[in-house]
């Protein structure tokens, strides 16, 4: 009877020591999750910052391109107004 009741203990202890939580085990998790969470913020600021940049620049083209099309039409009219004087 003692034996099993040695056993029954000796059990019971490896079941609580498996219950016991690992805080090194939680800490490396917790590190991989903000790290992990740092990385996607660190994207998502540089795909905002690209697209921004993006932005401007075709806002910039667009407004070269319009101002090229008033020269063109600044042009004509005044060709137009030379020859129909």
């Amino acid at each position: 009877m003692k034996k099993v009741a040695i056993v029954t203990v000796a059990v019971l202890a490896l079941g609580l020591a498996g219950c016991n939580k690992n805080n090194a085990d939680n800490s490396a998790a917790n590190e991989t999750a903000v790290e992990n969470n740092a990385d996607l913020d660190v994207n998502a600021a540089t795909n905002d910052s690209v697209n921004a940049a993006d932005a401007a620049l075709n806002a910039t083209d667009n407004s070269v391109a319009n101002a090229g099309n008033a020269l063109d039409a600044a042009n004509a009219t005044a060709a137009n107004a030379t020859t129909n004087q």
